[in-house]
């Protein structure tokens, strides 16, 4: 049997993309298969290689001589049904604009058989949670997790940023702002996603009795090194600590703006401890206030979520100690840091 193929390089290039990338293993076979002709394998081969039959071979060799790689791409069905199209329009209107508990049901989210249950209630049509599922595909739905994001809004939040933005943009030479917030370190360690093989999911040992620290850190707005305070608890005495770790740290400057999240133990009217130590240190730390539900107004939030991406997700530590040693020279290392926000604008460091 004559298999002799000649390929122009852009061919050959089209068919080696479909046979590597193509999401359909009948698109891959196609190419591969006039791949091996056009290289002069014979057909017994080509059979015996791919467990393919010799009337697929001739069936695909003559599509292509007749319509190049396009004719290997498969041919349509027919029409898209517009039937099916309106069904994709009304479950895709659901799942946007819905949830399941609009038509009854007490789950929070939808699933494709939630919404084939539906149709079938509703319209009195039978349809199974695979098509609804390529439904969705069509109309360029995935499944996927979404991301947090806080409902409520400080009503000030505008007020005090424009107070934050001209604090910054006007600050002498002998003073400086740092953003301040904790963040919390665990023996069990928080699980993120990593490389393992299919169909094995790798697992991380824990230590099962959760040892707990806390870091309380500043982020320097000009220069973007760090301070922090370790402790075992996050209160008024660590917030007191570190403001004293500040103070002393900073000694070149004049005066210190600590600006923080809106904790009550940050607050001297709620926490008589800071209260005190402002009274005795307020001519040196001048506390200033995050506007409320806004994480991402300090920058400081950034490096903690480094920290807990290079550092303690997934990790392998048999105790606090050994974990607290990776976290400094972690934070020793990485500093200074970039300031990564866009609500305040920056200038060069001093």
């Amino acid at each position: 049997m004559d298999g002799s193929i000649r390929l122009r390089e852009d061919e050959r290039n089209d068919l080696l993309d479909h046979y590597r990338r193509s999401p359909d293993p009948a698109v891959r076979l196609r190419a591969h298969i006039i791949l091996l002709l056009a290289d002069g394998y014979a057909w017994a081969t080509i059979v015996a290689v791919l467990y393919t039959s010799s009337s697929t071979i001739r069936r695909w060799q003559q599509r292509f001589g007749e319509g190049g790689v396009d004719a290997l791409l498969g041919r349509r069905r027919g029409r898209r049904s517009a039937w099916a199209a309106w069904w994709a329009a009304l479950v895709t209107s659901w799942v946007l604009r819905t949830t399941p508990r609009d038509f009854g049901f007490y789950r929070s989210r939808w699933t494709c058989a939630t919404l084939a249950i539906v149709i079938a209630e509703r319209h009195g049509v039978g349809v199974s949670g695979e098509t609804v599922r390529r439904w969705l595909h069509q109309q360029d739905l995935v499944w996927r997790r979404p991301r947090p994001v806080l409902g409520p809004r400080d009503p000030e939040r505008d007020v005090k940023l424009r107070a934050l933005r001209a604090l910054l943009a006007q600050l002498p030479d002998d003073e400086v702002a740092v953003f301040e917030d904790e963040a919390d370190v665990n023996t069990n360690p928080k699980i993120g996603s990593m490389w393992m093989r299919r169909g094995v999911q790798a697992a991380v040992r824990t230590p099962g009795t959760n040892d707990k620290r806390y870091l309380a850190g500043s982020l320097s707005w000009r220069t973007g090194h760090t301070v922090v305070t370790l402790g075992s608890k996050r209160d008024g005495a660590l917030f007191e600590r570190h403001l004293d770790d500040l103070r002393r740290r900073l000694r070149r400057y004049r005066v210190i703006h600590v600006i923080c999240d809106n904790a009550r133990f940050h607050k001297p009217e709620h926490c008589r401890r800071i209260a005190a130590y402002l009274k005795k240190w307020g001519h040196r730390i001048v506390l200033h206030f995050l506007p409320t539900y806004a994480p991402e107004t300090n920058p400081i939030e950034r490096v903690w979520w480094h920290l807990h991406e290079e550092i303690t997700r997934n990790h392998r530590c048999r105790d606090m100690q050994e974990l607290l040693d990776l976290v400094f020279v972690w934070l020793e290392n990485r500093s200074p840091f970039a300031i990564e926000t866009s609500t305040y604008e920056q200038k060069d460091a001093a």
